[in-house]
């Protein structure tokens, strides 16, 4: 597999390789916020095959293997060793693991299989799981051999064609098209085993309450019932000590809001609060007892932030804050959805903070925790969006909704995490305009979203359409400056903007539903598309631009104009990275930049160099090549 991340000159060095895949526990603990010192990944070979007119319902049943296959890379992707596009709707899995018999609890986990999942261990099936995006464990501690050769195997299915369940952006027609990609089948996140106790920490919540200076602390006790059980929680930041509590266990479960010391001085409290500027974490300790003596004990972390609305502004600890995001598909050209490494995932997030972004839309895809980590270690902000389905049927509905629930659950802890987005552009809602029931659905996740997680704010339908929502969130993908200005620009009456203007062709906010002042986001636009000449008659986007001194002068003129308009408290620009035959990435797949990255910071920021085309005066500047790195995929 070729190196990841060419550089663009020396001062941009990204030591990064592929070998380092999700092994070692300070690069890919799989579970950032509850870890432990035992587990073991089974990332790695397995065998490995298609079963394409589904005649295997149970391992026993299958005499040999066509395969040899990397976990947890899908079959699709090339790093897989498989490199497979044509439609296979189910697969098979297997690998022994060596796991010498110990005291306690052995769990099995899966991060992410892609669609429904079927695990026996040692012959005997285990559990079944339906759902791409989450992960699922069991305890396969009564099927265990005592020899310590462990045999699991894995059905996953998969239909290519089924457009009722959440795809995000996997394309149903055989070749990738417009803006769908190539299928993710099958396991393509970390199998990792882990030993615990007879009596663990199964869970913990975080979730910080800034306007009483508390942490909210929840976990949950899984495995041998047991009395008289204690919790101990110490919170720390650096040498500083903040909380050292004790808690007792009632039905299995703690539910406390822990109350930090507050002189209520500001200078004091920005010391320990979260944010992209300065992303302090408060680390825990968590241990389990029962009548002095220690049965369990697990590493987490939390941090002190608040998100919220308003008016027309997005807060940040109590504060209006300007979102200036960037749209982040999380693909990667030889292993697809998955990273081909935890380091991967760490430059992703010091690049999209170097370019000047202060955070991601994730569009369409639930990402992998080692992203989630990487955010909340080094300061990004994450709009969390459910990838779509592409009908509305009852089990269209079914299926998302448990998903997503699912998906709040297990992210639900991160400070990085600021919005929830469950539909986009109307995906698998089609007749929002027309059909009650279409409107009713945006509004129930919207709603659900809101019950399950209050804390943070939600956007019902993002990009058009909209009905229940917190943020009025609108693509509009036209590239010329002017005519953003004039549609956007002062002059420009809201009513007006929310009746008459019409971006892609939708209305903004449906019948009924009126713009009640919440903040107002431009969350895709621009989409221009820069690539070698050789490569440009097989790629598209939504505008082009000839040589990399034009893609500048264009990205910057737009972003000046976008910075300037008063309404937007934030934007998204699309996108990140090109992702395979959508050209429009700032940086090229591999992670090249197109051009300087100080020149994307200072363009991001609204600080081109080109004059202020709000005022209606705007002319395309002249060509500055010394701020632009003519470069290639291949570097410069």
């Amino acid at each position: 597999m070729k190196t990841f991340g060419k550089c663009l000159e020396d001062r941009y060095p990204c030591p990064i390789g592929t070998d380092d895949v999700l092994q070692t526990p300070l690069q890919g603990y799989p579970r950032p916020q509850l870890q432990r010192l035992h587990w073991l990944s089974l990332n790695g070979q397995w065998k490995f095959m298609f079963d394409d007119e589904g005649q295997y319902t149970k391992p026993d049943q299958i005499s040999s293997w066509s395969h040899t296959i990397e976990v947890p890379f899908a079959p699709e992707s090339t790093q897989s060793g498989i490199d497979d596009h044509g439609f296979h709707p189910n697969c098979w899995y297997e690998r022994e693991f060596l796991l010498p018999a110990k005291e306690g609890r052995v769990l099995l986990h899966f991060g992410a299989v892609d669609y429904q999942t079927r695990v026996w261990v040692n012959g005997q099936f285990m559990a079944e799981h339906v759902g791409g995006h989450t992960p699922f464990s069991m305890d396969i501690t009564p099927v265990l051999n005592a020899d310590g050769v462990q045999r699991v195997t894995v059905w996953a299915q998969d239909d290519p064609h089924d457009l009722a369940k959440p795809r995000g952006k996997q394309d149903w027609q055989l070749q990738p098209h417009s803006i769908w990609y190539p299928r993710t089948s099958g396991i393509w996140q970390t199998v990792w085993v882990e030993q615990v106790p007879e009596t663990y920490i199964d869970r913990l919540r975080w979730t910080p309450h800034f306007e009483r200076w508390e942490i909210g602390f929840e976990a949950f006790v899984n495995g041998e019932e047991q009395g008289d059980l204690q919790v101990k929680v110490r919170l720390t930041v650096g040498q500083q000590l903040l909380v050292n509590d004790t808690y007792a266990v009632l039905n299995g479960e703690i539910h406390r809001r822990i109350a930090l010391s507050d002189p209520g001085i500001d200078d004091y409290r920005n010391e320990l609060l979260w944010s992209p500027e300065k992303p302090t974490l408060i680390h825990a300790e968590i241990q389990l007892w029962q009548d002095g003596q220690l049965l369990d004990q697990v590493q987490s972390y939390t941090a002190m932030r608040t998100v919220g609305i308003q008016r027309d502004r997005f807060m940040l600890n109590g504060h209006p804050y300007y979102l200036r995001l960037v749209l982040d598909q999380g693909y990667w050209e030889e292993t697809l959805m998955t990273p081909p490494s935890d380091e991967a995932l760490r430059r992703d997030v010091e690049l999209v903070k170097q370019m000047g972004f202060n955070g991601v839309r994730k569009h369409q895809k639930i990402e992998d925790p080692r992203f989630l980590y990487w955010a909340d270690v080094l300061g990004l902000l994450v709009w969390e969006e459910m990838p779509s389905a592409y009908r509305f049927t009852p089990k269209a509905v079914e299926r998302m909704t448990r998903e997503w629930a699912e998906v709040i659950e297990r992210d639900a802890s991160h400070p990085c995490i600021v919005v929830w987005v469950p539909f986009n552009e109307s995906w698998g809602v089609p007749d929002l305009t027309a059909t009650p029931a279409h409107r009713n659905y945006v509004q129930a996740l919207y709603h659900l979203t809101k019950t399950l997680d209050p804390t943070r704010p939600v956007i019902g339908n993002d990009g058009w359409e909209s009905t229940a929502t917190d943020i009025l969130a609108i693509h509009d993908y036209d590239s010329h400056p002017q005519r953003l200005a004039n549609r956007y620009g002062p002059e420009v009456k809201l009513s007006d903007l929310f009746d008459r203007q019409r971006p892609g062709g939708r209305i903004l906010t449906l019948d009924g539903y009126p713009h009640q002042g919440q903040p107002i986001m431009l969350t895709e636009f621009g989409g221009i598309a820069y690539t070698p000449p050789d490569e440009a008659h097989k790629t598209w986007g939504y505008a082009r631009s000839d040589n990399a001194s034009e893609f500048y002068q264009q990205y910057a003129d737009l972003l000046r104009v976008i910075n300037q308009v008063e309404i937007f408290s934030g934007f998204c620009y699309t996108q990140l990275t090109d992702t395979f035959q959508e050209a429009n990435g700032l940086l090229y797949a591999d992670r090249t930049p197109k051009f300087a990255l100080e020149a994307i910071a200072a363009a991001t920021h609204g600080r081109g160099f080109s004059p202020d085309v709000v005022s209606g005066q705007w002319t395309p500047p002249s060509e500055q090549p010394q701020l632009v790195a003519h470069c290639g995929p291949n570097g410069c």
